[in-house]
């Protein structure tokens, strides 16, 4: 078995997708819209690993669209920045709209919630609305 591994080696291809003067090779333009592998890739065999499908994403429950809603409102309100953004840009309108639509939220599930529903719901209306009356008076 020892002297089968060392008679295999190992194969090197070109898998370059351009020529040396950039433009595509036609077999790998012509094989990737058919479908087909582009000569040099790796066959379905190749023991190299495929990248990892992302983990699946959280349940949304109420819980998690109320905190969905009030985590976009604190970045429109200027709360949390965007990509480390140096400078916060507030959109009072925009995040009026999303507290409002929370307000909207609480009037029409009132009863329908169990008590950590609407005690997160209550705590993050108070919240935004506290910080949209200071940001607005900062203006």
């Amino acid at each position: 078995m020892a002297d089968e591994q060392s008679d295999r080696g190992f194969k090197v291809q070109d898998r370059r997708r351009f020529s040396a003067s950039g433009e595509p090779i036609a077999e790998d333009v012509e094989n990737r819209h058919a479908g087909e592998e582009a000569p040099g890739s790796r066959s379905a065999g190749a023991t190299d690993p495929r990248p990892q499908d992302p983990p699946p994403l959280p349940e949304i429950t109420f819980s998690t669209f109320v905190i969905g809603l009030s985590t976009q409102a604190l970045v429109l309100l200027g709360e949390i920045r965007e990509g480390g953004d140096a400078e916060v840009a507030a959109d009072l309108a925009g995040a009026k709209q999303l507290i409002d639509i929370l307000g909207m939220l609480q009037a029409k599930t009132r009863g329908n919630l169990d008590d950590a529903e609407t005690g997160l719901l209550d705590n993050a209306l108070y919240d935004l609305r506290m910080r949209f009356v200071e940001r607005s008076r900062s203006r």
